[in-house]
């Protein structure tokens, strides 16, 4: 039987190609797609493909299959697209078991009915479940409710050989997928954990003028007993750019959230103001398709210096983005920028840290002409109970090979 005919009738044959000039990873060519329409027919996929020595590289929506370092190569792009819906529901237990494939922003309808919600505001509004949670993808509410992994009660994951499992060699998968950037197994489902939608929400906005003006106010919120639900701050960077902002978002019962709002604008000064909706940044990210993106991670009392390193190496103001009150944020360069630059900004980022109790800077994204760099610049090798788990699941190296996982 051949790759496309084995594929076929895993999937239905209007749903497996071989793949056209447009079928790709992030630049690297694969041969075959395979649409599968259930979690059997993903494991029926990857039998076959574990007999055929093929590599695998799953898909949602396609949102973030340029992050990260690229797969060294792909002979199948398995698209989960299909598989999709709420699975079960449980209102007693505030859970839901979602079908990997599944948008976020449908599944945000479906919940809204029964005045539920997924803390994961991510800023890739297409994605699917079973993508944000490979590449470990978190937005503002991450600072109450975690990240994606705090979230996950339960993962069911094909594995190389073709079968599905909630857990394997004395693993909970589900706390090893989240980040895993589908080198460990292709998530077909998962359980997470639900919350209320709160009554009422609003933002505190202030205006901010440098990076440590942005830290110390973080820190005046977070020392406070005013529990923002998230801390975001937004530096555009760059000439005749807009004001530069620090938000905090207070949820709950109206009263609760107008009390403290307002508490946190007096907190803040500066002409803080109390907002119903959020400053159109929210939530998303600073760069655009084509540009070059950072992620940086560390104490969150430090991670203003960090920025300052890359305006130093830069010659100027870079966009920057992300939950001060956690350490996490990302950055936005112009794609053409300058190998060298782009080096010494990602050296000059990491020494800092370094000297500051530690963290990241890594090459989230960057263009075909940047790419040795992410080799140097991507995330950091699997630790070692995660390497370990790879070794004895996927031994041969055909699920996502070469893709380097990402749990900060």
């Amino acid at each position: 039987m051949t790759v496309i005919e084995a594929l076929a009738e895993a999937c239905g044959p209007d749903h497996a190609w071989e793949a056209g000039p447009a079928d790709n990873v992030d630049g690297v060519p694969v041969g075959w797609v395979a649409e599968p329409g259930d979690a059997a027919a993903v494991a029926e996929v990857l039998r076959f493909t574990a007999t055929e020595g093929l590599s695998v590289v799953a898909s949602g929506a396609g949102t973030k299959l340029d992050w990260g370092v690229p797969p060294s190569h792909a002979d199948v792009l398995l698209d989960v697209g299909r598989l999709t819906g709420v699975l079960s529901y449980e209102p007693g237990r505030r859970a839901a078991t979602v079908a990997a494939g599944t948008p976020l922003r449908a599944l945000r309808a479906i919940l809204l009915r029964e005045r539920r919600r997924l803390p994961l505001d991510v800023g890739s509004p297409a994605a699917t479940l079973g993508g944000v949670l490979a590449t470990n993808e978190s937005g503002p509410l991450r600072h109450r409710f975690g990240a994606p992994r705090d979230l996950v009660t339960g993962v069911r994951v094909a594995l190389d050989e073709g079968t599905l499992e909630h857990a394997a060699g004395g693993q909970d998968l589900a706390r090893y997928v989240c980040g895993s950037y589908g080198t460990l197994g292709i998530i077909t489902e998962a359980t997470v954990r639900l919350e209320p939608i709160p009554a009422a929400r609003a933002w505190v906005v202030r205006p901010v003028s440098t990076p440590r003006e942005v830290q110390q106010l973080t820190e005046a919120l977070v020392a406070s007993p005013l529990e923002p639900a998230a801390i975001e701050a937004d530096l555009p960077g760059g000439a005749g750019a807009r004001p530069a902002e620090l938000a905090a978002l207070f949820e709950g019962e109206e009263a609760f959230v107008a009390h403290r709002a307002e508490s946190a604008a007096k907190l803040l000064g500066g002409g803080a103001t109390v907002e119903p909706l959020p400053p159109p940044w929210w939530g998303r990210y600073p760069f655009a398709l084509d540009d070059v993106a950072l992620k940086i991670w560390g104490r969150p009392s430090e991670l203003f210096a960090v920025v300052y390193a890359l305006r130093d190496a830069a010659g100027q103001p870079v966009p920057v983005r992300g939950s001060m009150g956690l350490g996490v944020a990302h950055v936005a360069l112009r794609d053409n920028i300058a190998p060298e630059r782009l080096d010494g900004m990602l050296t000059a980022a990491r020494t800092v840290l370094l000297a500051r109790g530690g963290g990241g800077c890594t090459l989230l994204r960057a263009p075909l002409d940047l790419r040795e760099l992410m080799e140097s610049y991507g995330p950091d090798p699997m630790p070692g109970a995660a390497a370990r788990l790879k070794l004895a699941l996927d031994p041969e190296d055909r699920l996502a090979p070469g893709r380097t996982p990402d749990f900060s």
